[in-house]
């Protein structure tokens, strides 16, 4: 059975260049990962520190683990805890809905992820005024 995203749809690819996810896939498709890799988010130089100054480095190249480091507007699926703990300091990076697993309802609320959410809706009409 495939993932559903937190919105209750179909999961949507997060990123390809770099290449995301616990899979390696380009999503956010959690299984077996018990580190739920299920946050598909667009990092900020803001929250590359954060995660640099809790011990968890995105920005410097890991080959042994397909690992390129990322940049500013890198889309990649971060875990869910450690997006948490960014938003708790205030730093947390933006987040694709649709490419978000349902399984980081597992830790953070909905209202948080929609908080900051950048996806554009299917239907561009909502958006007029």
């Amino acid at each position: 059975m495939t993932e559903r995203n937190v919105l209750g749809g179909e999961l949507e690819p997060c990123g390809t260049d770099p290449v995301t996810g616990y899979y390696r896939d380009g999503t956010c498709t959690v299984g077996l990962d018990v580190g739920l890799h299920a946050i598909c988010a667009v990092m900020t130089e803001e929250f590359l520190a954060h995660q640099r100054s809790v011990g968890n480095d995105l920005s410097t190249p890991r080959p042994e683990f397909a690992f390129p480091g990322l940049v500013p507007g890198d889309r990649w699926c971060v875990v869910a805890a450690r997006w948490l703990q960014a938003y708790d300091a205030g730093v947390a990076a933006p987040v694709v809905l649709a490419a978000t697993s349902e399984r980081a309802l597992d830790v953070v609320p909905l209202e948080v992820l929609q908080a900051l959410s950048v996806d554009v809706p299917p239907d561009l009409s909502a958006l007029d005024h």
